[in-house]
């Protein structure tokens, strides 16, 4: 599967593992952990990037709890009318791009956003593309928080492939995540491993 490949099936994905099917699921374990962790360390006016953010359920928890500076970007375009639907407050509040990422962060200045978070996004980033690593760092002001599912990974002893497919269907490129973001400048202070993904929060040195 080449990264054009990836991609399309990401931004035509209906069904299962679609905006619709993760709005219906709604706020989930990874979302209180990240409201938990933001109100640790940042304050409610703190600029935000959902990077991968869906229909919005993870936002919208946040936007609950009190941050309303707001951004996010899906390659999915029906993301957006889904969280109209379902998140019409964060709809109306949050500012949201259509694309995929590796065409969204090159147009991002330095240090734009206080935090950058993902769930389940960066495992689908092909080997090609793994330069925007380092845009996504660059872009980055203090805090990163990954949500990545990381039980086939080699760290957790499943299996010694990099590569596994969900329902012999798409890719999941495991990854060293905290080897790969202590390279560009950060600190892990927080590895929490979860019934499905591992979170891990960096700061930026």
């Amino acid at each position: 599967m080449d990264p054009d490949d990836v991609r399309e099936d990401w931004a035509e994905r209906s069904g299962k593992y679609s905006p619709t099917y993760y709005a219906e699921i709604g706020p989930n374990e990874v979302s209180e952990t990240l409201a938990d962790v933001l109100g640790h360390y940042v304050a409610d006016d703190a600029s935000i990037l959902e990077i991968g953010c869906g229909s919005g359920r993870h936002l919208a928890h946040l936007l609950r709890n009190g941050y309303e500076n707001l951004t996010g970007i899906d390659i999915n375009a029906d993301s957006f009318d889904v969280m109209a639907e379902n998140y019409p407050r964060l709809a109306e509040t949050g500012t949201f791009h259509t694309g995929a990422v590796e065409d969204f962060v090159g147009d991002v200045s330095d240090d734009a956003f206080d935090v950058v978070y993902t769930v389940e996004t960066l495992q689908h980033i092909h080997p090609d593309d793994a330069w925007v690593f380092d845009e996504i760092s660059r872009i980055t002001a203090d805090f990163l928080v990954t949500a990545e599912n990381e039980g086939n990974s080699p760290q957790r002893g499943r299996n010694e492939a990099d590569i596994s497919y969900v329902n012999d269907d798409f890719p999941l490129f495991h990854r060293n995540w905290k080897g790969i973001f202590s390279e560009r400048g950060f600190a892990q202070l927080i590895r929490e491993p979860t019934s499905r993904d591992t979170i891990r929060v960096f700061r930026k040195l």
